[in-house]
């Protein structure tokens, strides 16, 4: 039984193929387009799934869409409706998209797949993110929680799982959303909507939550975890441009100049924003006032998450619980559940967005329509394309680079340690790509974490980002407990795909300065059952170091998609300061 799931036309479109009810493959479109975030029909992801499983569209028995279309049609409607004159901006826009493409995806993925319109099946928006968490988990019953900007109406949902069996119990519907909150005051501090949240969430320890209560002027919560959003301070059910309105401007001043660099007393004054200004001190209190606004925002934001979380334990007694949605993806908030509910064991798996939809979609199929109970467990992200030897050889040989194949893993391994240990930016390309948001060790950048100075060049070299943007640490899951504050880190799944953000221990801070962030750390533990040659890597660099843990971020410059193909690696090796490539067994040097 084979069963295809895809999502599009949001963000972050994608494909997933099951195999009889196990995953086969997994993509984003935007890793085949190199357009981030694409949103697209995702063409090339299905062809990559089908091509993975060695099937054409035709030996389908099913394709699943991740959301039901025209009840998302039915809230722009009634949206617009409600809303008119102001909301006539976003109808127009939105209904051009719709007629001409969204409504009509049923027939579009017939013609696309070379499949029966009778096998095309649609799932709910939240229902997939639910089953994309709770049917890739360990767990045999577990409570299931989802929360992102919205779906057809569902913004937030509750649940529980048991066997084959999820249901969802209650919903909150647009325009009440954590996701839609999150997202007006990433538009309101200077980031780009979809994109920027996380810059949010890094941008919050270098300030104090001391608007913690204007935040809640703009939000309530309920004792049953509930909450409301005050319509009078967003502007994203009847503007294009602006999320929220002049109301919220009354409330916390002029939105943050997205122009202005961002740095304080304490992130420091990078080297690569050129001479320190005059007004220094001056500055510094203006992104101070934002940091603050950051810091307070995300306070919040763990509060409504916390209550939301206390409330389902109470409803279901169970100490499992699965999170999906985008808002999952806030990594500080899933650590709080851990250190601060009653549940006990937490799984994400790591396109917890609307990329996962695809995935979930096509599990809805497999288990709720179908009633299969055989399962399966997503304890890695490698389900993307990989490249033969022959492949890169190609393209280095295209592109004329002169490079060194080392045919001893063993010894490209020490290698690249030795090219790590003397300071050397390396870039590092292998086997299949990561399914998500996250580099987790296949197409990432590393660089030493001992080494203090990395933070400023890696962004010096490579990613030219705000200094409060933290660098990963990945950690052998065996030494993990030595350095960070993680109890269980052979059950604690998230931190596999660097969802959890955990303190970094007082005495080990200054061992590993390039990626303690004000001493807490996103980490990623690496197993060596499903990355072994990543975990051999950083295995021998504990051996030469003392300091089992690199310094770990995605293979990509600023705006672009993290790499695909090798031409994509060479791409960026060519346009950034990465000093040392490593694709495949194949080594090449700028040095």
């Amino acid at each position: 039984m084979r069963i295809l799931g895809i999502s599009c036309y949001f963000h972050d479109a994608s494909a997933a193929l099951l195999e009889d009810g196990v995953l086969v493959a997994a993509a984003e479109e935007e890793r085949f387009t190199r357009k981030k975030h694409d949103y697209e029909f995702p063409r090339n992801a299905i062809n990559f799934c089908l091509d993975q499983g060695g099937i054409t569209g035709k030996d389908l028995d099913y394709v699943a869409f991740f959301e039901k279309p025209f009840v998302k049609y039915d809230r722009l409607l009634k949206t617009a409706l409600q809303g008119f004159p102001k909301t006539y901006g976003t109808f127009v826009q939105s209904m051009r998209t719709w007629m001409f493409d969204k409504l009509w995806i049923k027939s579009l993925i017939a013609k696309s797949v070379g499949i029966d319109p009778n096998r095309i099946l649609f799932s709910e928006h939240h229902l997939s993110h639910a089953a994309s968490a709770y049917f890739c988990s360990p767990f045999d019953e577990a409570a299931v929680l989802t929360f992102d900007g919205v779906g057809e109406w569902a913004t937030t949902t509750m649940g529980f799982g048991h066997g084959n069996d999820l249901k969802i119990s209650q919903e909150l519907l647009f325009p009440h959303s954590i996701g839609l909150l999150y997202s007006a005051f990433t538009a309101f501090l200077g980031f780009e909507v979809n994109e920027g949240e996380y810059k949010v969430m890094g941008m919050a320890p270098y300030g104090s939550p001391r608007y913690v209560d204007k935040v809640w002027k703009v939000v309530s919560q309920n004792d049953d975890g509930s909450y409301w959003l005050d319509p009078k301070y967003f502007a994203f059910h009847h503007s294009t441009k602006r999320s929220y309105s002049s109301k919220l401007i009354e409330l916390f001043g002029k939105p943050r100049d997205p122009d202005v660099p961002f740095f304080t007393l304490t992130s420091g004054y990078p080297s690569y924003y050129g001479p320190r200004p005059p007004n220094f001190n001056e500055k510094c209190r203006y992104n101070e006032h934002y940091a603050d606004i950051a810091a307070s925002i995300q306070v919040v934001t763990e509060e409504l998450i916390l209550s939301l979380a206390r409330e389902l334990h109470r409803q279901t007694g169970s100490k499992r619980l699965c999170l999906a949605g985008g808002v999952a993806l806030n990594s500080v908030a899933n650590s709080r559940i851990l250190r601060e509910t009653p549940f006990e064991e937490l799984y994400i798996q790591p396109s917890a967005g609307d990329g996962g939809g695809s995935l979930g979609a096509a599990l809805v199929v497999w288990h709720c329509a179908l009633g299969n109970s055989k399962r399966f467990v997503m304890d890695h992200a490698y389900w993307g394309q990989a490249y033969s030897t022959d492949d890169i050889r190609a393209a280095l040989d295209q592109a004329g680079i002169k490079y060194v194949y080392v045919d001893d893993q063993c010894k490209l391994v020490d290698i690249t340690v030795d090219r790590l240990m003397s300071g050397a930016v390396v870039g590092w390309s292998q086997g299949r790509f990561e399914w998500g948001p996250r580099a987790l060790g296949h197409r990432s950048i590393l660089a030493d974490p001992r080494r203090a100075e990395m933070k400023d060049v890696v962004n010096t070299k490579i990613k030219f980002r705000e200094p409060f943007r933290p660098f990963a640490p990945s950690v052998l899951v065996e030494a993990s407990e030595q350095y960070f504050d993680l109890p269980q880190p052979d059950r604690d799944m998230p931190a596999r795909f660097m969802l959890l953000v955990v303190p970094v221990h007082e005495g080990k801070q200054d061992k590993i300065p390039a990626v303690s962030h004000m001493g807490t750390a996103r980490i990623q533990t690496v197993c060596s059952d499903t990355s072994p040659l990543y975990h051999q890597l950083i295995e021998r660099f504990g051996e030469a170091t003392g300091v089992p843990v690199i310094l770990n971020t995605s293979f990509n410059v600023r705006g672009e998609p993290i790499v695909n193909t090798p031409w994509d690696a060479l791409n960026t090796f060519g346009n950034s300061g990465i000093d040392t490539l490593v694709m495949g067994n194949f080594l090449v040097d700028k040095r």
